[in-house]
């Protein structure tokens, strides 16, 4: 299964959450920052990057643990400066994208 079958299969489930939007069609992800994104109250909290990544916004303390942990890796949305509260996952993680996009959406929706 491709990144892009999990990440449907993910956000049909995910957007059957109260507030829960997402974006636009995630069959073309190499539109931009957030082109495909999943939101919550209209602020992004998932997206599969166009490099193939599974993307989730976390408290920056839970990001350097996850990294810590061989988890992933800090995103960098092509400007050569990772950002803090991203977290990207590769396609093997495929198990625990359900786990971080919840943990993600309850943190962005929580900023509010």
């Amino acid at each position: 299964m491709t990144p892009e079958d999990r990440y449907r299969r993910l956000s049909k489930r995910l957007l059957s959450a109260p507030g829960v939007t997402q974006s636009s069609d995630v069959a073309s992800p190499k539109k931009g920052f957030g082109s495909s994104a999943l939101k919550i109250d209209d602020r992004i909290f998932a997206m599969l990057s166009s490099k193939r990544e599974f993307v989730v916004k976390l408290p920056a303390h839970r990001v350097d643990a996850l990294i810590a942990a061989g988890e992933g890796k800090r995103f960098d949305a092509g400007r050569d400066r990772p950002m803090k509260e991203w977290l990207a996952v590769g396609p093997a993680s495929e198990a625990r994208w359900l786990l971080l996009a919840r943990e993600a959406m309850e943190f962005v929706s929580s900023k509010g």
